[in-house]
């Protein structure tokens, strides 16, 4: 780079290639693909500072130090962010302006130390007005917001670490609690409670069809003899009724309704028309493009979110984390002219409208997200540049940007009452029509909604024809209807980010990566766009209720947001606060203290919820299942019986849990003898599947022969590890209990079946079902088969051509599932591949696997960066098994021997920082020379 260039730093790939077209040859830029530093592994803190920063990478007892760490995998750009600063004549930090941003701009300037003058660059659209503007207009880095984003970071770590091992304990390994996460778990819970113990309450009423001058229009029957009839809304969530109302039952509503047909005339007793008036809607927010995303176009706010980073980063729409609803002069401007030129001169207002936000926070960027630049683009004119989501969430900005500029719709509701004789009671009707006299901003955008209890009950919209007080109109198709009271609707996404909004818990830019976390954890599940939440987040959910019942409290975890807000503005203090966070105040009591005195948590009650007297719905290991007690014998475990995947927590009632209970098991179903031994076969179905299985003979019953008694033989003590044990197999995926035959049944039972013997090394192959599939075994070596029916049809012939390919090099079927493929690694002589494995994608070279970490691509992964990732796997050398040193010391005899084997070991584990960077460096020049020597053979 020649001297005096000025170097910009971006934290994406993407906005890095836009803004250099940009700013010509006088800057640089570059990227840091997202954050370069982050809170320590415990395995990379040195030994001297492991008391102090030992178990959260923070020193709590030293101003909650925090302990960063540049990534393994940050390294090669961290370096090449050095070289490119060395020339440099100053340096500009371009990353996003809101806290996260700004703490990667602080990370840089950090670990960088750039000896260079040092600009705050930022922007909230990537055009080249507003590149060049923002260069024009550099401040200084604000600490304010690296604080708050800092003590945010602090805080999860300290909460997450402390309470996410109580639920390892307690409910199940790998979970997680999160300050945020584990509130918006608890919304989900608590909606699926109230279903739960919502009780229905049925009501009827009665609709027919009135006309007049040959329009025919549905009305429905709304009072009788003066008397309010009863709606949905009129009942509690008990079923009971919550004002004095009429509720009619089906022989009342079948005997009006035949009185009305009967009459088949009413008179009109009232006409009311009302004008009215709705306004357009505030351009979008972070929030309220999720919720629209999710109900207009059916993504989760984590995609939606994906898809307007891509929208932003191309330069079509201004910055996509926002809580302002404001819009520029000139996006006004843009809004304006278009909606005129659309739909003419009274589409707009005579002034711009003004929104404001609602928002106090000092996180987020000052402007709504709009279409970027002066003269907003049609839809229709950047389609070509666009792929199919891009285009739809951009076409749903650009309108909403568009209609928050435009008049007021205007339109005229009518109400029309009937009164109708039924037999001597006065039964009244009504149906209501409403008519736009202007659409306004309707013509460019309508808001979604989401679903609410009532909705049943609310009038049709419907044209109503001409009449006057006092007109006669034939009545007929008179028809009794019965309705029943309904829970309220379970959350979607787009709901619970509204409620988490509503609440103040989280933020906005947060909001898609807590739902995700929610639904990834296996707390919720999604049932069309519903959330549904699962046993586990019961258990979950009512331990954190219990015992940290402070830190999943609403109004606690929105204060927590209004401090860290307080902090961006500079109004408390880092330090100070998190002290009272975690070691309490007066008022308040710590987190320290909360998880220091938990007392005795009872994991089997936080487990179990009662659904009977007798069925206990029970969550272990392995998922969600009934425990029956037999009432006669209490004292006894109780019989297990499994409860299906996909039925919902509020679906389980007693009356469900009787049916499951009741229900013949189809696993006791006898399949018929094994004809080579005449033992019983039948299939199971049990909590780890189907399965088939191979009764034991039961033992011949000895008779007295003087006393025609059953006489008890004496039981044997039988180790269990001893004690015979019938034959089982499990059934395939393709296959059910159902359907299951006897000559199926022997089959299973008699894998693995033998294909033969290796002609050269004599070794057995085996083909047969596993955990993961269907594979063939030779001694240790195993090799995926395509098909589960290719157990049975494998020849030795292609066992042996399957077992000649190798295991992960080029040729193999598995080589064909790489994402990506490099040339051969320096070191080991061996192919780089990026595969996509049970944990996310890793590297490999076929001997060391490397795990791509959270927040970098496959894609972003490079031939050197591939290298140096290994090499620093190597580097780090091979890591200790869990529990070998308990192993170990279990057995006196043994253990001088095992301790004695343990010296080689210390040789990988005493590497010292300088021989680690040694082994990179050798990496590094080996992978130069590889690169150098490959390209000099395709000259």
């Amino acid at each position: 780079m020649a001297e005096g260039k000025k170097l910009v730093i971006v934290e994406s790939p993407t906005k890095m290639r836009s803004i250099q077209g940009y700013l010509g040859d006088d800057y640089e830029v570059l990227s840091s693909v997202g954050h370069i530093r982050d809170l320590a592994d415990k395995k990379d803190i040195p030994a001297a500072d492991k008391a102090a920063y030992g178990k959260y990478s923070i020193d709590i007892d030293n101003g909650f130090d925090p302990y960063y760490v540049v990534s393994d995998r940050k390294t090669k750009t961290v370096a090449e962010l050095k070289r490119a600063l060395k020339n440099a004549g100053e340096l500009l930090l371009a990353t996003d302006e809101d806290r996260e941003g700004e703490a990667i701009a602080w990370h840089l300037l950090e670990t960088l130390k750039p000896k260079v003058p040092v600009k705050r660059m930022v922007f909230h659209e990537i055009t080249k007005d507003a590149i060049q503007a923002a260069i024009g207009n550099t401040r200084e880095l604000d600490l304010a917001l690296v604080d708050a984003q800092e003590t945010r970071r602090i805080l999860d770590r300290l909460y997450g670490w402390d309470v996410s091992p109580v639920l390892w304990y307690k409910v199940k390994t790998g979970l997680s609690a999160g300050r945020v996460q584990s509130a918006a778990t608890r919304m989900i819970v608590e909606r699926e409670r109230e279903r739960m113990a919502f009780v229905s309450a049925d009501y009827w009423d009665v609709e027919a069809s009135a006309s007049a001058t040959g329009t025919a229009f549905k009305v429905r029957l709304v009072r009788v003899d003066g008397g309010q009839l009863a709606r949905g809304t009129d009942f509690d969530d008990n079923g009971r009724l919550k004002k004095a109302v009429v509720v009619l039952d089906e022989k009342k509503a079948l005997t009006l309704a035949h009185a009305v047909e009967a009459t088949g005339a009413g008179t009109v007793t009232k006409v009311e028309a009302k004008p009215g008036t709705r306004s357009p809607y505030a351009p979008f927010t972070t929030s309220t493009l999720q919720q629209e995303a999710g109900r207009k176009l059916s993504m989760s706010a984590k995609q939606a979110m994906s898809v307007a980073q891509r929208l932003y980063e191309k330069g079509f729409i201004t910055y996509m984390r926002t809580d302002s609803v404001a819009l520029s002069t000139q996006a006004v401007q843009a809004a304006r002219s278009q909606a005129v030129a659309l739909y003419g001169d009274k589409a707009v207002p005579l002034k711009p409208r003004v929104y404001k936000s609602k928002s106090k926070n000092a996180q987020e960027a000052h402007e709504a997200i709009r279409p970027s630049g002066e003269n907003f683009r049609k839809p229709a004119s950047v389609s070509a540049e666009l792929d199919r989501e891009e285009l739809r969430l951009y076409d749903l900005i650009w309108k909403r940007t568009v209609a928050s500029q435009m008049a007021d719709a205007k339109y005229e509701t009518t109400t029309v009452t009937l009164s109708v004789d039924a037999a001597g009671q006065v039964a009244e009707f009504t149906a209501s029509g409403t008519v736009y006299t202007f659409k306004g901003f309707l013509e460019a955008y309508e808001e979604g909604r989401d679903e609410k209890r009532g909705d049943a009950d609310a009038d049709s919209n419907q044209a109503l024809p001409a009449v006057s007080v006092g007109d006669e109109l034939a009545m007929s198709d008179a028809e009794a209807k019965g309705h029943k009271t309904t829970p309220k609707p379970r959350y979607t996404e787009a709901s619970l980010v509204k409620a988490l909004e509503e609440h103040g818990i989280g933020r906005p830019s947060t909001f898609a990566s807590i739902i995700g976390t929610v639904i990834d954890r296996g707390y919720a599940t999604k049932r069309g766009q519903a959330l549904v939440p699962t046993w586990m987040a019961f258990s979950v959910v009512r331990l954190l209720e219990e015992h940290f019942a402070d830190l999943i409290d609403y109004d606690f975890t929105a204060a927590l947001e209004d401090d860290l807000d307080a902090i961006a503005r500079g109004e408390q203090k880092r330090v100070e606060w998190l002290k009272s966070f975690y070691f309490g105040t007066e008022a308040q009591v710590g987190l320290r203290q909360v998880v220091d005195n938990l007392g005795e948590i009872d994991a089997r009650a936080l487990n179990s919820t009662p659904i009977t007297d007798t069925a206990t719905l029970r969550f272990g290991k392995y998922g969600p299942y009934l425990e029956v007690i037999d009432p006669a014998k209490p004292d006894e475990r109780g019989r297990i019986v499994n409860v299906p995947e996909d039925l919902a927590p509020d679906e389980l009632t007693a009356a469900k849990a009787q049916e499951l209970i009741d229900a013949p098991v189809a696993g006791d179903r006898v399949l018929g003898e094994n004809p080579e031994n005449g033992r019983v076969i039948v299939v199971k179905d049990g909590r780890y599947g189907p399965y088939v299985q191979e009764n034991l003979p039961e033992e011949d019953v000895a008779v007295d022969e003087a006393t025609g008694e059953v006489v008890e033989k004496p039981k044997k003590k039988t180790a269990k590890k001893d004690a015979p044990k019938p034959r089982t197999a499990s059934l395939f995926r393709s296959m059910s209990v159902e359907d299951i035959d006897l000559d199926t049944a022997l089959t299973l039972l008699s894998l693995p079946r033998v294909v033969g013997n290796d002609p050269e090394t004599g070794d057995e192959i085996t083909a047969q079902n596993g955990r993961y599939g269907p594979y063939l075994k030779k001694g240790t070596d195993s090799r995926s088969l395509e098909s589960e029916q290719q157990i049975f049809d494998v020849t030795l012939d292609q066992a042996l051509a399957i077992y000649a390919q190798p295991k992960y090099g080029a040729g193999s079927r598995r080589a064909s599932s790489a994402l990506a493929e490099f040339e051969a690694d320096p070191v080991s002589g061996k192919p780089i591949r990026i595969r996509d494995g049970r944990f996310g994608a890793y590297v490999t070279d076929g001997e060391t696997n490397v795990t791509i970490p959270r927040g970098q691509k496959p894609e972003d992964i490079t031939f050197e960066i591939a290298v140096q990732m290994l090499a620093d796997k190597r580097a780090k050398g091979p890591a200790t098994k869990r529990g070998a040193a308990k192993k170990a010391s279990a057995k006196k005899a043994p253990a001088k021997k095992a301790s004695a084997k343990k010296a080689p070991a210390k040789k990988a584990a005493a590497k010292t920082d300088e021989e680690k960077a040694a082994a990179r460096s050798a990496a590094a020049k080996k992978a130069a020379a590889t690169r150098a020597a490959n390209a000099a053979k395709k000259k």
